[in-house]
C-alpha cells in the first residue's frame, strides 16, 4: 500500500507538473482515500471508467483527460455526478495532460515514437509555448501503410491515412490525441509523415498541396500509452497493483 499524497507528489514532480501552462487543471483533482493498493488507468474522466475501476476495486484513478479544465463554478449537473461517485466510492481522480503529451519517457509520443522505432527524436510543435510533440527517423525508409500497420499492431483502431506524400518515409512528426491543428508545423518542418489522433477537415488540401503524408490514428488510442507507462512505474515505485480500464471512443 502507498499514500495518495506521496503517489500525487511524486506525479507532479516527475511529470514536471508545475512547469507546465495547461488548461487542464493537472494533478489530483478529487480526494479519496489515503491508502492506495490498487490504481486504475483510463484515459479519459468519464462514469463508465469509474464504474469500471470502483468493480476492480481501485482507490485511485489514472487518467489523461481529467473532469477539471480551467476550474469548477457550480457542482452541479456532470460536475455533481462525476465528483459524487468518486466520493462515495472513495476514489481519488489524477489528471495529467500536457504534462503526459510531452514527458521524454512515458509521455504518449515518446511510447509512439518507440513503436516506430525512431531514432534522432526531439521536441517539436509549439502548442501555447509548450513543445508536447516529438519528431524522428524512422531506421529503414516505410511506406504509409506499413507505418501504420506497425502502430495498430500496437494500440489498435483503425487509422485513416492522407496519402499525399512520397511512397517511402524517414522524417516522421507525432502529436498524440487532437493534434490536426498542427499540421502546419509539420509541413514547415519539411517531415514525410505526420501522426496524429483526428483529423480536420481543412487538412485534405493542406496536405495535398504540401505533399505530405498523414496518418489519423485514432484520438483515444494515441493516447493510452502514457497512462500505461504511468502505471508501470508506479508499480516499481511504490509496490501497488494498477490495471488498464479500457474504455475506447468512437474518434
Amino acid at each position: 500500500m502507498a499514500s495518495r499524497k506521496r503517489i500525487a507528489e511524486f506525479l507532479d514532480s516527475y511529470l514536471d507538473k508545475p512547469k507546465i501552462n495547461d488548461t487542464s487543471c493537472n494533478g489530483l483533482q478529487v480526494q479519496g482515500a489515503e491508502e492506495v493498493q490498487k490504481i486504475g488507468l483510463a484515459v479519459d474522466a468519464s462514469i463508465a471508467a469509474y464504474r469500471k475501476a470502483a468493480g476492480a476495486g481501485c482507490r485511485m484513478l489514472i487518467v489523461h483527460h481529467g473532469l477539471i479544465w480551467t476550474g469548477i463554478r457550480h457542482v452541479t449537473g456532470k460536475y455533481h455526478q462525476h465528483i459524487k461517485f468518486l466520493m462515495d466510492h472513495e476514489m481519488s481522480l489524477y489528471a495529467s495532460h500536457l504534462p503526459l503529451d510531452k514527458h521524454s519517457d512515458v509521455g504518449n509520443n515518446a511510447r509512439l515514437a518507440r513503436i516506430l522505432k525512431l531514432s534522432k527524436t526531439s521536441p517539436a510543435f509549439d502548442y501555447h509555448g509548450v513543445l508536447i510533440g516529438i519528431r524522428g527517423m524512422l531506421k529503414t525508409p516505410l511506406t504509409i501503410e506499413e507505418i501504420t500497420g506497425r502502430l495498430t499492431a500496437v494500440i489498435g483502431g483503425n487509422p485513416m491515412i492522407l496519402p499525399f506524400g512520397k511512397k517511402k518515409n524517414r522524417s516522421v512528426g507525432i502529436v498524440s490525441g487532437g493534434g490536426a491543428g498542427e499540421l502546419e508545423q509539420a509541413i514547415d518542418l519539411g517531415l514525410d509523415c505526420y501522426i496524429t489522433g483526428e483529423s480536420a477537415h481543412h487538412n485534405h488540401h493542406q496536405a495535398a498541396e504540401a505533399g505530405i503524408n498523414v496518418i489519423y490514428a485514432g484520438h483515444y488510442h494515441t493516447e493510452m500509452a502514457g497512462v500505461k507507462a504511468v502505471g508501470k512505474l508506479l508499480e516499481k515505485k511504490f509496490k501497488v497493483q494498477t490495471v488498464f480500464l479500457d474504455v475506447p471512443t468512437l474518434v
